[in-house]
């Protein structure tokens, strides 16, 4: 078999896509064969070419993830000693690289303590005297204690004095560099509180040393007549190198900052950072730069509340440096700041947009890499204005108009599209005045098959998508006939049966659902799900393709073998049904239609979900996203239920609960048990204002408040909350069906009040108790002035600000069945005071007179 397996590994490498088909199936078959583990060790060890031996470490790799459990003792053993046998006789970087994965997963399995020679291995080759052991040995050491920390931590002492070692091995960079990625896997792993405490890490006896070690590398300049990775122009301008040493070590900070007590690392990196600053070595400029660009995430608190003015200006003053490479670095970090320092960034807009417009404006458009960092920085800062960008419209629009129209290079273009759908989602409706023109640019690009526009139209369709979002309805519909014209050409040029049979006969459906079916599966899944995006925000302007639409939606889910794609889908889905509600199940077979299609997401029938022994896909992201789709397909079910009639969507729902509360079992996961009891929660809320919605809850609520009340005392807090949630939910929908079951409910909540901590299940709490009266407002006043204290005990909300609204309505509603009731016209003047606009929202669907009176109440001093 062996000999067999490495042609089929072989045939994999082929640049021909029917070859690898052909492949993939025969290592399908393969697969199914009980000698496949050791024909995949035999190839790995014994192969000549080392692109086969990797493939064959990868495959074996994730055979070991999924079925370790189903290997015997005695096969187990041999495999150990195949693999480090494997991993100490191979040369080459990637095929070691790739056997210390698979012995990363079989350490998740099989610890340090049960696979001595393991150990033995690393003690030996991390203190060899050879340098290329030590850094085999530490490229293993890293994989294995990254994929399961907690077994080695009894030899965290023996491991900390390698390391201070190695750390002065300034020779070695590439040992040095996995010494470092260990450590701080270390540090991530027992918490930066732990490894103070126990490791003297920040006390300088290693903090020290590890940035001694990587400053110099981010600083460095490169070989003369050289540049760095990132600042070398090509032809899609993206000179960027993840693998380039630089990279590296501005991941090590990075890493560190995640992790670490922000004042000790500012504490020994702003020496560092302030000498380069001023050196006259732009790459000591650049280096410093970089290293405030990547503190911006893991110490995004200390530098917004205590360094973000003096940073800011620091970068400000880097993009009028003499040396583009440290404009670029200080472009880089504006992007991330304004990514990761919000919104307290934003507030320096006065200053920023008129400096990175001006910036913009002298750029040489030949050195596209630099212009591409421009725009990021640009796009970062752009997209959480919100009105404020307003006066800066007219020339941001003059600009990217004129990089669509004028130039002819292609990524320059890309990049202009994708910023006019960053300063859509700022400017919104007040990007109108632009929206023909930009249509205009749209249009020429999608019509368009050449492939090399393949990118643009890509960037083009997402941001149509952001346009049909933001614009408004009103300005887009008008146009919508326009939208046909844009893929009519990708269209015709494609011949696919998929093509032709989702090929569709009104308005611009017709290109984006024909875009979606016609792109190759394993090659342009990006594309594929910007098209379901565009698909799914386009129908909301246009109800009257909701038949051609939903069909497509439908089939696209059943039979699509991506799952991303499905995702997009059903995101898309649940988007037009919340968006058109009832319009989308007038036709009468439409709510059976979808029921089905969530309850077969749910059941795991789809083809996307067919496992099929497709050991291409690592298994822990196989289970996440088999996860996410379940949660997707679930997020629909409470948008039927607001939608249509309660007795009519009764047979469906009672269909899918079991599907859900199966989810919510005290062996389920942490967040299985949060998603199913966050949706019971918002099928009851969905209830409420359904027609009929009163009589279902009802009927429903001896199933569910077993259910619910289990939660309410899960040990996770977020289960707790959303249980909370569903109780309350419960209550407001069933109404005086449930009344009977108050005394209960209440002795729950008290009996949680009394322990609970987190403020947000605290703050569903209030909420659960406001709908409680809300639901049964002559229940009796001596249970209301009960439940009203303690609501006032615990306000004002603090987290979940989003129960205001349920608050106010509570307090309103009591004010006009008791106006003398003293504790709700306190906290509603309270209320209406610090929340003027949750209040009104509150009292706007109550009379006229009685909006009146709460208004003369809460302005009464």
């Amino acid at each position: 078999m062996t000999e067999e397996l490495e042609q089929i590994l072989s045939q994999l490498t082929e640049p021909d896509n029917a070859v690898i088909q052909q492949a993939t199936a025969k290592l399908k078959q393969a697969f199914k064969d009980p000698a496949i583990i050791p024909a995949l060790c035999a190839v790995m060890s014994g192969s000549q070419n080392p692109q086969i031996r990797q493939s064959a470490a990868v495959m074996l790799r994730l055979r070991v993830k999924k079925h370790w459990k189903k290997i015997s003792p005695n096969d187990r053993e041999s495999l150990k000693a195949v693999v480090l046998q494997a991993f100490m006789q191979e040369t080459e970087h990637s095929v070691q690289y790739s056997i210390s994965q698979l012995c990363a997963v079989m350490v998740k399995h099989e610890t340090p303590d049960r696979w001595p020679a393991l150990l033995q291995l690393l003690n030996e080759s991390t203190k060899s005297s050879n340098p290329e052991d030590r850094q085999v040995g530490l490229l293993l050491l890293n994989k294995v204690m990254d994929s399961n920390p907690e077994p080695f931590k009894p030899h965290y002492c023996q491991l900390l004095q390698l390391f201070g070692t190695v750390l002065q091995d300034h020779e070695n960079p590439t040992a040095l560099y996995y010494c470092i990625l260990t450590l701080t896997a270390i540090t991530a792993y027992t918490g930066t509180d732990e490894m103070v405490r126990k490791s003297s890490l920040i006390k300088q006896k290693l903090l020290n040393p590890i940035l001694q070690a990587v400053f110099p590398v981010l600083i460095a300049a490169p070989p003369p007549g050289e540049q760095d990775p990132e600042d070398e122009e090509d032809d899609t301008g993206d000179g960027t190198d993840n693998e380039n040493t630089k990279h590296c070590a501005a991941q090590i900070i990075d890493t560190m900052a995640l992790h670490m007590a922000p004042e000790k690392l500012f504490q020994q990196l702003m020496p560092l950072t302030q000498a380069c600053l001023v050196s006259e070595n732009p790459y000591q400029r650049k280096g410093a730069i970089m290293c405030l660009a990547v503190l911006a995430e893991g110490c995004a608190d200390h530098i917004r509340t205590k360094m973000l003015s003096s940073l800011l200006q620091t970068v400000c003053q880097s993009l009028s440096d003499s040396s583009q490479v440290v404009r670029s670095a200080g472009l880089f970090a504006l992007g991330q700041f304004s990514e990761h320092l919000q919104p307290e960034v934003s507030k320096y807009c006065a200053e920023l947009m008129p400096l990175l417009l001006g910036y913009l404006s002298s750029l040489n458009e030949a050195k596209v890499g630099h212009v591409t960092k421009a725009f990021y920085a640009l796009e970062n800062f752009m997209e959480n204005l919100g009105a404020d960008i307003e006066p800066y419209l007219p020339t941001l629009m003059e600009t990217m108009l004129s990089a669509l129209n004028n130039t002819d290079n292609l990524k320059i273009k890309e990049l202009a599209v994708s910023a006019i759908g960053a300063i859509a989602n700022a400017a919104k409706e007040l990007l109108v005045p632009y929206f023909s023109p930009v249509i205009e640019s749209l249009k020429g690009f999608l019509t368009t098959t050449t492939e090399e526009m393949r990118s643009l139209q890509t960037q083009s369709l997402d941001t149509l998508s952001v346009l049909a979002r933001t614009i408004g309805k009103d300005v887009f519909s008008p146009l919508a006939a326009e939208c046909v014209q844009l893929g009519l050409n990708l269209t015709d040029t494609i011949d696919d049966p998929d093509l032709r049979r989702c090929t569709y006969v009104t308005q611009c459906f017709r290109f984006l659902s024909t875009h979606l079916a016609g792109l190759n599966t394993n090659a342009y899944i990006d594309e594929k799900e910007d098209a379901c995006d565009a698909l799914g925000e386009i129908a909301f302007t246009l109800l009257k393709l909701l038949e051609v639409v939903l069909p497509c939606f439908v089939e696209t889910v059943r039979t699509e073998p991506e799952r991303l794609v499905v995702m997009g889908v059903l995101e898309s889905m649940n988007g037009v049904i919340k968006s058109c509600e009832g319009e989308v199940f007038r036709n009468p077979s439409r709510l059976k239609e979808i029921s089905y299609v969530i309850r077969d997401v749910l059941k795991k029938k789809m083809a996307c979900q067919d496992g099929g022994g497709d050991e291409a896909e690592d298994e822990d992201q196989q289970a996440e996203y088999d996860a996410m789709l379940q949660e997707f397909a679930g997020e629909g079910i409470p948008l039927v239920a607001s939608a249509v009639p309660a007795d009519s969507f009764a047979p469906f729902l009672n269909d899918l609960l079991p599907l859900i509360m199966g989810k919510t079992k005290s062996t389920g996961t942490v967040a299985e048990r949060s998603f199913s009891l966050g949706t019971i929660g918002e099928i009851l809320q969905a209830l409420v204002t359904a027609p009929g919605g009163q009589g279902l809850a009802g009927r429903l609520s001896n199933r569910l408040l077993p259910v619910l009340v289990a939660g309410v005392r899960d040990s996770d807090p977020e289960v707790r909350n959303n249980s909370v949630f569903g109780l309350g939910c419960l209550a407001q929908a069933a109404g005086p069906i449930v009344l009977t079951d108050y005394p209960m409910m209440l002795s729950v909540f008290s009996n949680l009040l009394v322990k609970e901590s987190d403020a947000r299940v605290i703050d569903n709490l209030c909420g659960a108790l406001c709908r409680m009266i809300l639901s049964n407002s002559k229940a009796g006043n001596s249970l209301q002035t009960q439940q009203l204290n303690s609501i006032a005990a615990r306000l004002p909300l603090k987290e979940d600000m989003e129960e205001n609204k349920t608050v106010f309505s509570c307090l309103a509603l009591l004010y006009t069945h008791s106006p003398s009731l003293n504790t709700a016209v306190l906290l509603m003047k309270q209320f209406a005071q610090n929340h003027c606009a949750e209040f009104q929202a509150a009292v706007r669907p109550l009379p006229a007179e009685q909006q009146a009176k709460l208004s003369a109440v809460v302005t009464a001093s």
